[in-house]
């Protein structure tokens, strides 16, 4: 809807239809976020053919570091106010460095669909952490339906794997719970600020503490330059920390974060159809049945007022 038309209706309605088309913007921008965050483990897995798990997670974070400095510099964006710090540095260390690390971890071990174990439920996660963290209290369907997609996505991934623990798994829970931390305190401060200004300066913080970590890891990890590997860390960098984590904190603000987390109960499933077409590993007949359940599961929360 223009200006211009909602302008002619009557105030009430048309703080509705702004309402509606926020919400829509909002919905679309988080989705893409998750479409950005469902290359990340096959990405990683690519980095790995060129570099150790140390190495690949400063670099990814140096590199959007940079990228974001830019931008912040661009804009002359100012420094946050001193409240924002602290949960910055939450941000950074759940989102920027937890994860990423955790998870490349994991990948020495695990396949990417034994990894998306993780990412199915950090939804249910991230809206618990939230509604802890806020105060709010979703109605008892939407946590039914969070809960029942986070099942199908568990018994799905699960189903892929073989059913069995992996070495990796505790870095995979660890992961679990800082991202959800990161993903919480984002989407706050994303209420008070932009949200790529929330990721971009949770790079920059990081950057001292990426760029030792990138010289112990040089220097103790071999490397062995692959286009493959060095596509992998570009959009590791590129896509999935800075330009994946800014549209994904804009429509999370606009949305809400319980809800904008349950649009990732899809990203395990996108993960292992990269997977497929990216690392050749092959998808299960119950891959179109798992997809629709998360689908309906998704409807649900995002119509439950």
């Amino acid at each position: 809807m223009t200006a211009k038309n909602s302008a002619t209706l009557p105030a009430p309605i048309a703080v509705q239809a702004e309402g509606r088309s926020a919400g829509r913007s909002g919905t679309v921008l988080a989705l893409l976020g998750v479409v950005a965050f469902s290359l990340t483990f096959p990405a990683t897995a690519w980095g790995l053919e060129s570099f150790g798990p140390w190495s690949l997670v400063a670099l990814r974070s140096i590199l959007a570091a940079v990228i974001a400095g830019a931008f912040l510099l661009a804009g002359r964006v100012p420094l946050p106010d001193r409240a924002h710090w602290a949960g910055l540095a939450v941000v950074a260390g759940g989102v920027v460095v937890g994860f990423p690390l955790l998870t490349t971890l994991a990948l020495r071990t695990s396949t990417t669909s034994h990894a998306a174990v993780v990412v199915g439920l950090l939804p249910l996660t991230t809206a618990a952490l939230s509604a802890l963290r806020t105060g709010t209290r979703p109605p008892r369907a939407f946590w039914a339906a969070a809960v029942a997609g986070a099942l199908v996505v568990l018994a799905f991934t699960l189903a892929q794997s073989g059913g069995a623990p992996s070495a990796g798994d505790a870095y995979l829970f660890g992961a679990l719970l800082v991202c959800a931390a990161g993903y919480t305190e984002g989407g706050r401060l994303a209420r008070l600020m932009p949200g790529w200004q929330v990721i971009g300066w949770a790079l920059v913080l990081c950057l001292p503490l990426s760029a030792a970590g990138s010289l112990l890891g040089l220097a103790s990890e071999p490397v062995h330059l692959t286009w493959h590997g060095v596509a992998g860390l570009g959009w590791a960098a590129a896509g999935s920390t800075f330009l994946g984590l800014y549209v994904w904190y804009r429509g999370m603000a606009a949305i809400g974060a319980p809800r904008a987390s349950q649009l990732q109960l899809a990203q395990p499933l996108l993960t292992l159809v990269w997977s497929v077409a990216l690392l050749g590993e092959r998808l299960s007949p119950a891959t179109p049945l798992a997809a629709g359940a998360v689908l309906v599961c998704i409807t649900v929360t995002q119509r439950v007022k």
